[in-house]
């Protein structure tokens, strides 16, 4: 069973709505974090070293002074994928301190932010597919990131993921978010009529370990 940590449940209750209860809250670990930047960084230096390498060549071509004063701020703007992906890696490393997450019997929640603590949730109705991933660096590490997949795409219609990343106990995670979305869809979509307080049907009220009424 995926542990609750108090202390980092103290962090979300800020957005917690009243009646709404903390099933699960985790932090990613910080290297695994770091590098899900890796694609994009890789990437951006790639790209900023064939930059470099073509102002070197038009410096050894001997172009005219102005020529090279012009491509100058060409290349700033040309080399945005190599400082952006620079500027992304330390936005993740300055972010870190307000990254967590958590699945509360309604909804789950995403906090994040620089400056201070952001949040973004969605609904476990709003949820389409869950699935685990480990990584070779989590594996080290004893952690897996749940990606999930609430019906958003890009606009290129590639699906897009929230993800709890680098997560403790990423497995039992995974199953307490699918055993609370499958049960909290099943309570909103066959409601019981007019929540009577005595009903063998569904839950009356969504309790994880509490009995049907």
């Amino acid at each position: 069973m995926a542990t609750l940590d108090p202390d980092l449940a103290l962090e979300f209750e800020a957005v917690r709505d009243s009646g709404e209860t903390l099933l699960w809250a985790g932090k990613p670990h910080y290297a695994p974090y770091l590098a899900t930047a890796a694609p994009m960084l890789i990437f951006g230096l790639l790209w900023g070293a064939f930059d470099l390498g073509f102002l070197f060549m038009a410096h050894a071509a001997k172009a005219p002074m102005g020529l090279k004063v012009m491509m100058i701020p060409f290349f700033a703007i040309h080399a945005f994928p190599a400082w952006g992906s620079i500027l992304y890696v330390l936005y993740l490393a300055a972010s870190y301190k307000n990254a967590a997450y958590a699945i509360t019997n309604r909804r789950v929640v995403l906090r994040g932010g620089l400056w201070a603590p952001n949040f973004k949730s969605f609904d476990m109705d709003q949820i389409a597919e869950v699935d685990v991933e480990v990584g070779p660096l989590e594996k080290l590490l004893g952690c897996g990131s749940v990606r999930i997949n609430t019906g958003r795409t890009s606009s290129k219609g590639a699906t897009l993921y929230d993800s709890f990343v680098a997560v403790d106990e990423p497995y039992e995670v995974y199953k307490l978010l699918k055993t609370t979305e499958v049960d909290i869809k099943t309570d909103w979509n066959y409601p019981n009529k007019l929540r009577p307080a005595d009903n063998p049907g569904y839950r009356t009220e969504y309790r994880p370990d509490g009995p049907r009424s």
